[in-house]
C-alpha cells in the first residue's frame, strides 16, 4: 500500500485554499434544522416503516450481510423522501418540501447581501427542481452537473458576473476539478 501510495504521489495535485487563494476569507457553512410538513412527514414516515418492516424480514431470513444492498437503498430512498417528495414520485414535483421551503429564502437573502452561495446535492433531480423555482423567481443563478458540457463557462459566469450569485453543483461534478473564488 505505501509503495502504491508513494508511487502516485507524482500524479496527484491536491491543493488547499490556502495555496490557491489566500486572500478569501474562511468558509462559512450554516446548518438549518426545518420540520417536515404533514404531508411531507407522512410519505417520509410510510416509506420508514415500508422498509423497516421489509429489513428486517429479510434480515431474519437471509442475515444481515446478504440485506446489505436492500439496507443502502432504503436509506436512499428516505434521504430522497426528506429533500423532496418528487425525488420518490415525479407527480409530486410540484408540491413543496420543507427543505425547499427553507433554502429559497436563505438563498434570496444571500442574493439580497451582495454575497455569493454554492448550493450542492447528490440529487441532481433536486436541483432541477430548485432551478425551476429559481427561474419562477427571475433568480440568476449557474449550473454544473455531470451533463455540463462547458464547465469553464460555467464557472467563469459565477465568478465574474456580479448578478449571478448563485452556483448548483451536483456533488458528483463539483468533486472533479472545479476550483471556484
Amino acid at each position: 500500500r505505501r509503495l502504491l501510495a508513494r508511487a502516485l504521489r507524482p500524479f496527484i495535485l491536491r491543493r488547499t485554499k490556502a495555496q490557491v487563494a489566500s486572500d478569501l476569507p474562511a468558509k462559512t457553512e450554516q446548518t438549518v434544522y426545518c420540520e417536515l410538513d404533514p404531508g411531507q412527514r407522512a410519505l417520509y414516515d410510510q416509506l420508514r416503516n415500508h422498509y423497516r418492516e421489509a429489513l428486517l424480514a429479510r434480515v431474519k431470513r437471509d442475515g444481515i450481510n446478504k440485506a446489505k444492498i436492500q439496507i443502502l437503498e432504503a436509506l436512499l430512498r428516505l434521504r430522497q423522501a426528506a429533500c423532496h417528495p418528487g425525488l420518490i414520485d415525479k407527480k409530486r414535483v410540484s408540491e413543496s418540501s420543507a427543505k425547499l421551503e427553507a433554502l429559497l429564502p436563505q438563498l434570496v437573502e444571500v442574493q439580497a447581501e451582495g454575497h455569493k452561495a454554492l448550493v450542492f446535492s447528490q440529487f441532481t433531480s433536486l436541483l432541477a427542481i430548485v432551478r425551476a423555482k429559481l427561474d419562477a423567481e427571475k433568480i440568476p443563478y449557474e449550473y454544473l452537473d455531470g451533463k455540463t458540457r462547458d464547465r469553464e463557462a460555467r464557472v467563469g459566469r459565477f465568478q465574474n458576473d456580479p448578478e449571478c450569485r448563485l452556483f448548483l453543483v451536483s456533488l458528483k461534478a463539483g468533486g472533479l476539478g472545479l476550483n471556484l473564488t
